[in-house]
C-alpha cells in the first residue's frame, strides 16, 4: 500500500529502544525506510541550519511530506488510520515522515509539509517519538486490515 521514508535526525544506539524500532519495522507489511542524519554543531543555531539542510538533501518533494511538529494535529489512532487510508484513496503511495531533534524544524522545513502532525504539547526524546510513529503505523495498517491489534476503549 504504502512506501514510507521516515527521515529522522539523531541516531538510535544498538539497545531496547533500537530494538523496539527494528521490531515494528519488520512488522509492517508496508516497505519502511529509515534514514537517519545528524549534526556534530555545538551551536544550537548552526546545528540547526546543518540538520535540516541534511533532512532536505534527503527529502523526495513528490512524496506527502507529514513533519512531526508540536504546532500539528493530534489525532487519535483511528483518525490517524483514516487520513491514511483517505491519501491511499487519492493514490497516494509515497510517504515521508520528518522527525527534527533537539532545535526542531524552521518554518523552511514545516512549510514543505503537506500535514504536521503532534504527539501532544510535552517535548519527547526523538528517540521515544520515533517508535511511538512506528508503532501508530503499524496500528493503522491493523486497523485497515481490519485485524483485533486496535482496541477502542
Amino acid at each position: 500500500m504504502f512506501k514510507i521514508d521516515l527521515i529522522v535526525v539523531g541516531k538510535v544506539k544498538k539497545g531496547p529502544w533500537y530494538d523496539l524500532q527494528e521490531d515494528y519495522i519488520k512488522r509492517l507489511r508496508w516497505n519502511v525506510t529509515l534514514i537517519e542524519v545528524e549534526s556534530k554543531y555545538t551551536d544550537s543555531k548552526t546545528q540547526q541550519e546543518h540538520e535540516q539542510r541534511l533532512v532536505l538533501s534527503k527529502l523526495d518533494e513528490d512524496s506527502f511530506i507529514i513533519v512531526l511538529d508540536e504546532r500539528g494535529d493530534g489525532l487519535k489512532s483511528l483518525d490517524f488510520s483514516r487520513t491514511l487510508e483517505r491519501l491511499a484513496s487519492a493514490s497516494i503511495t509515497k510517504l515521508t515522515f520528518l522527525i527534527g531533534g533537539a532545535e526542531g524544524f524552521t518554518d523552511e522545513i514545516r512549510g514543505k509539509a503537506n500535514m504536521l502532525l503532534s504527539f501532544g504539547q510535552q517535548t519527547w526524546p526523538h528517540v521515544m517519538v520515533r517508535v511511538m510513529l512506528l508503532e501508530q503505523i503499524y496500528r493503522a495498517q491493523q486497523i485497515l486490515a481490519g485485524h483485533p491489534y486496535h482496541r477502542e476503549g
